[in-house]
């Protein structure tokens, strides 16, 4: 089974999953533009597993250097901007 890849910091702390880190167990990367996480939802309570130790679940940027059958193959990404998008993207 493959390894996946880490969500190694999230500056969206607005996101309900954002508790000091990503805390969803898995985030998708959507094909919109800049390459966002579909896991961003803003709530007023906090959600996911107890500790950060998201993980990319998905990613449908099918033009990305780290995307391997749908799946991200970076060792790690961080999450950021106003739109929680992925800061590792890389178009090939």
């Amino acid at each position: 089974m493959a390894t996946m890849t880490a969500v190694s910091a999230c500056a969206a702390t607005s996101c309900a999953y954002n508790n000091d880190g990503c805390s969803a167990e898995a985030v998708t990367i959507t094909a919109d533009s800049g390459a966002s996480c579909g896991t961003f939802i803003e709530l007023d309570v906090r959600g996911g597993l107890p500790v950060a130790q998201g993980h990319v679940g998905a990613c449908q940027r099918l033009e990305c250097v780290h995307n391997s059958d749908l799946m991200c193959t970076a060792e790690a990404i961080t999450v950021g901007g106003d739109t929680a998008s992925c800061q590792t993207y890389a178009a090939s």
